[in-house]
């Protein structure tokens, strides 16, 4: 009994709570595990029963509502950057920040406070904004905003969504456009093309100031305009299917028993209009998604291939405007107008396609054959048959050839979406102001560029900040750099 106390005070407290795992786990009986640590049994009980209460407290207990979690240390700074945080993460209005201080802090400020807070935090933004170089940007988005009845020009970097132009201006013509894209110039912004939507203003601006810079066509806003056509068309033949049947069911119910030659001829005209009408909105839906399909699709023909469909498309809908020329004329003129700017990217696809073929040494059909195949969604039949063709032509070049036409082909836009998101952001911000001034929008561009990513479906993305996927460098978190720091340290 002695060896058995003595053993029990000599044991370490690590090895004590792995005689009580042990037991729990039921790895080894009572009996083997006292033996082996030369403990008595109703030791080994005591640290199991000790065990099993740290398990059933750590599982069932709660923490009191009431209950101090952690401490602040409420400075001024704090308030501060309560302030600023409420207005751009939480998208607070003024008024709201007084409440919010005023009934969860017990601290009374003013609307003029809150204001003035803001404007030191704008005014250093600004200096920031106006400082970074925008050497590194390649592919410029261009788009327009309004609120108000007024302009926000917007200009996005398409790589890693840095917004590099935000201004509210009176007006949207080429000398607004031309005057900001100088300013963006002098900070090093020199792409090798932008993307925009038929803007004239936005267009000739960006000739006035960049001269030969090419600016390539938005497939989205034209695939969208196809779209609305298609749409109308198809509800304006699903009435004419409802006119038809509604004369048909009234020529029904006279039937055999007073025949009138109105009903009948009224139906063979409904008839009629509903084969038109059907027939026009078939045509007009095969036509664009072979534009959208075929044509304007990234993975695709060469571009001599793509402008000889473009227009042959072009001519279809030139022949069936006639039928409906209100609707169908719009959408023909833009395409013809917009055909060079529209396949712009397909010369680049086939610039970059060629430089892949020339540094491995494949001719160009191969390297064409596997563009292709990114057409297809990876789990059909026809992109496995594919896939292995190309590998038997290829043999060990493959796997590198189709690594670079998927990069190539990740790298290159066809269109300003994501200046359009940026454009549904900040639609979050302008509903709380009737009147946009280019200060507070230097405090939003600031906050957007240096926020990092929640989530993103790009991997480069994620965790980071767009001016740090831009530039490739760290930067200190956004409220230190508008001098508002330093932070809270952060809570174990």
């Amino acid at each position: 009994m002695d060896r058995c106390v003595g053993g029990a005070a000599r044991l370490p407290e690590s090895e004590r709570k792995d005689l009580a795992v042990l037991v729990l786990a039921r790895s080894a009986t009572v009996s083997d595990l006292a033996v082996r640590h030369g403990v008595s049994r109703k030791f080994v009980y005591q640290q199991t029963h000790k065990a099993q209460a740290a398990l059933d407290d750590a599982f069932t207990a709660t923490t009191r509502d009431d209950a101090v979690l952690f401490e602040l240390t409420v400075t001024r700074t704090w308030l501060r950057q309560v302030i600023v945080g409420l207005a751009l993460i939480c998208h607070s209005s003024y008024r709201g920040v007084v409440e919010f201080l005023r009934d969860l802090l017990g601290v009374a400020i003013s609307v003029g406070t809150v204001h003035d807070v803001l404007q030191a935090a704008t005014q250093q933004a600004g200096v920031i904004n106006r400082q970074q170089d925008l050497s590194g940007i390649r592919v410029g988005l261009h788009d327009e905003i309004f609120h108000g009845g007024k302009p926000v020009l917007a200009g996005v970097d398409a790589h890693s969504t840095y917004c590099y132009l935000l201004a509210a201006e009176a007006h949207r013509d080429a000398d607004t456009w031309g005057v900001h894209l100088l300013d963006a110039a002098r900070q090093g912004l020199s792409p090798a093309y932008t993307i925009a939507d038929a803007g004239q203003g936005l267009r000739a601006g960006q000739r006035a100031a960049w001269g030969d810079t090419p600016c390539h066509g938005d497939v989205f806003h034209i695939q969208r305009q196809c779209e609305g056509l298609t749409n109308t068309l198809s509800r304006l033949a699903k009435g004419a299917t409802s006119r038809r049947e509604t004369v048909q069911t009234k020529l029904d119910r006279v039937g055999q028993q007073d025949p009138d030659d109105g009903f009948a001829a009224q139906v063979a005209l409904a008839r009629q209009a509903e084969a038109q009408a059907i027939g026009l909105a078939h045509d007009i839906r095969t036509l664009t998604q072979w534009l959208s399909h075929d044509v304007l699709t990234l993975a695709g023909p060469t571009l001599a291939i793509r402008q000889m469909l473009f227009d042959f498309i072009v001519e279809e809908l030139v022949h069936r405007e006639a039928e409906d020329p209100q609707r169908i004329r719009p959408l023909r003129v833009a395409l013809q107008n917009q055909r060079d700017n529209l396949l712009a990217f397909a010369g680049v696809l086939d610039t970059k396609l060629t430089a892949i073929a020339h540094a491995h040494a494949i001719a160009e059909p191969l390297v064409r054959e596997a563009c292709l195949l990114h057409r297809l969604p990876s789990t059909s039949a026809a992109y496995w048959q594919g896939w292995n063709q190309l590998r038997t032509k290829l043999g060990g070049k493959f796997h590198v050839l189709f690594d670079a036409v998927t990069q190539t082909i990740a790298q290159i836009p066809r269109s300003s979406s994501l200046v359009e998101n940026l454009n549904a952001r900040l639609r979050n911000y302008f509903t709380l102001r009737r009147h946009l001034g280019n200060s507070y929008l230097d405090l939003l561009q600031f906050f957007l560029n240096h926020r990092c990513f929640l989530r993103s479906r790009c991997a480069e993305r994620q965790g980071k900040s767009p001016r740090e996927v831009m530039t490739g460098q760290g930067h200190p978190h956004r409220l230190t750099m508008l001098g508002l720091g330093p932070l809270q340290p952060q809570q174990a």
